[in-house]
Order: C-alpha cells, then sequence, then structure tokens
C-alpha cells in the first residue's frame, strides 16, 4: 500500500512562499533530492508580480504536481502578509490540496535549529511597529522533528519582552529576526512536510494571516 509520504517523495511536489517582508521567497520540493530555491526583492511590486514570479518558478512542474502549499503566516509586514496567506489560499482552493500556515518566527528558530545542534530553545524577537516586538520562544521536540511554541508569538514593549526572560527559567538563544528573513522560505516548508509526516491536512480555509497588530493607530 502506498502511503502518503511515499506517494509525495515518488510523484508530487510541495511549494512554500514567503512575503512577509519587501522580499519574495519561494521553494519547491519532493523531498526526495530535488528542491529549488529562490529569492526576488520586489518591494512595493509584490503584489503585481507574485503571480507572473509563481507561474515562471514552479516549470518544468504543473501545478497538479503540487501536494500541499506552505506559507509565512506572519508576523511581518501587514501586506506582504496578507498577499502571501491570500495567494496560498486562492492555489488550495482551486488545487483542492492542504495549506500550512507557519509562523515567520518560527522558521527562524528552525533555521537557527538546523545549524545549531547544542541548543534546543530559542527566543526569536523581531521589530514591530509603533516601537513594539514580535516575539516567541520556541523548543525543539524531543526527536528533534519539529518544534513546540513555549511562548506563542506575541507583541511585545519592549521593557515586558526584556522582563519576559530574565524571568524565563531555562537557557535559551537570543535570535534577532531583521533581515533575510525571506531565506527562511525553506524551513517554512521543512515545518510544513513535518506536519504531513504526521498526517496533518490543513483545509485551505483554515489558513489565517498573524498581524499581531492593526496596521494603523485605532
Amino acid at each position: 500500500m502506498t502511503t502518503d509520504l511515499e506517494h509525495l517523495e515518488t510523484t508530487k511536489y510541495a511549494l512554500a512562499l514567503h512575503t512577509t517582508t519587501p522580499e519574495l521567497g519561494l521553494v519547491i520540493s519532493n523531498f526526495a533530492g530535488e528542491t529549488r530555491f529562490n529569492i526576488w526583492n520586489l518591494g512595493r511590486d509584490l503584489s503585481s508580480h507574485i503571480h507572473q514570479y509563481l507561474i515562471e518558478f514552479i516549470k518544468p512542474q504543473t501545478w497538479t504536481d503540487l501536494a500541499f502549499i506552505a506559507v509565512a503566516k506572519g508576523p511581518g509586514g501587514f501586506t506582504g502578509t496578507r498577499i502571501g496567506v491570500v495567494t496560498a489560499r486562492t492555489l488550495g482552493q482551486q488545487l483542492d490540496i492542504p495549506v500550512f500556515v507557519i509562523s515567520t518566527l518560527a522558521a527562524v528558530a528552525w533555521s537557527e535549529a538546523s545549524t545549531n545542534q547544542n541548543t534546543k530553545t530559542f527566543a526569536v524577537e523581531m521589530p514591530a511597529q509603533r516601537g513594539k516586538i514580535f516575539a516567541a520562544i520556541y523548543q525543539l521536540t524531543p526527536d528533534n522533528c519539529g518544534l513546540i511554541a513555549l511562548l506563542p508569538d506575541t507583541v511585545f514593549t519592549p521593557e515586558a519582552w526584556q522582563e519576559t526572560l530574565a524571568n524565563w527559567n531555562t537557557s535559551y538563544q537570543l535570535i534577532e529576526a531583521k533581515s533575510g528573513l525571506a531565506g527562511t522560505a525553506t524551513s517554512i516548508l521543512e515545518l510544513a512536510y513535518l506536519d504531513w509526516q504526521q498526517g496533518k491536512r490543513p483545509h485551505w480555509s483554515e489558513a489565517l494571516p498573524y498581524y499581531g497588530q492593526h496596521p494603523v493607530d485605532m
């Protein structure tokens, strides 16, 4: 009997999008030795060009080759985050395939974990609007096959975040996520694939962005 995992490795691909910054990060893989990855600095042109870049990037594969889609759900720029999630939802709906939403901060933690084998807990911080900070604390699972959110993505004042860290009762590595975040699109795909292997199949309608803050003051 062919399992979902075997089916993905032999005939199917998965696509990940990272749009929470002015850069567009795309990665496609069959998790069997074939992976393509690229980054484009599109800035304000992201919304008008993302579909064309997707069409060109996916070749020679076709949309029907995709088993699932993964997307960075935020935190990050409001417009870019919304564009990425809406694009992933639309593709998921049209192709009738699962859509995994992965935290921008979790992807940073996973990327760091892949290069730092000695650390198990990662505190990730990222500048937010109006002097605030997006932050979270993630820990590797015991089998190193995923992340557990010890402190989910939250908006802090700098003082509250420093107090949280000061009172944290286990060792951790602090990571500042400031630039090059589109490069963690591969981590977005890897984390989604781990969920896929566990049998998770999230419906496209469940894919929602995490903004953390309203884009303007109320």
